[in-house]
């Protein structure tokens, strides 16, 4: 049985992107923001080159401390941003390149950042992507078990 979707819309939507990603975090900011989601910034706007941990730590700091309700996050293969990403406590950061993916990590892991390998998908497929992981809830249940033993304590 699938619990009732938790956020309220509209939700406040953290995106980071280093140079990989601009373009498709652009595309995503003006999909969210035409849906009324509030949409905060934290990513390169150029496509000049750029060290992506500078642009990731504040998603994953702003998705840490609540300030946000979930992160997107971008980079050419997408591991080193959700690498980064998940060095944060409570954060979940997710790479996902299928829609199926993206459904689990929502469904069964709580994902609370989507992390997309921009040089993999397309645009069309970032912005479905970003679609699917905002309209899955979280199933809870015996997953709720597994979440909690993730923190190293």
């Amino acid at each position: 049985m699938q619990q009732t979707f938790k956020f309220i819309h509209p939700m406040k939507i953290a995106i980071g992107n280093d140079h990989a990603g601009t373009e498709y975090k652009f595309a995503i900011i003006n999909m969210l923001q035409q849906q009324g989601y509030e949409i905060l910034n934290f990513g390169t706007d150029t496509d000049d080159s750029v060290d992506y941990p500078d642009y990731i730590h504040p998603v994953a700091e702003a998705v840490e401390k609540k300030e946000v309700d979930l992160g997107i996050i971008l980079c050419g293969s997408g591991n080193g941003a959700a690498i980064t990403a998940n060095k944060h406590q409570g954060v979940r950061a997710a790479l996902c390149w299928n829609k199926e993916l993206v459904e689990l990590a929502r469904l069964h892991n709580d994902a609370n950042i989507l992390s997309l390998p921009a040089r993999f998908i397309s645009k069309y497929q970032a912005l479905e992507y970003v679609e699917t992981f905002l309209k899955t809830p979280f199933e809870g249940g015996r997953h709720n078990r597994r979440i909690g033993k993730i923190p190293v304590k």
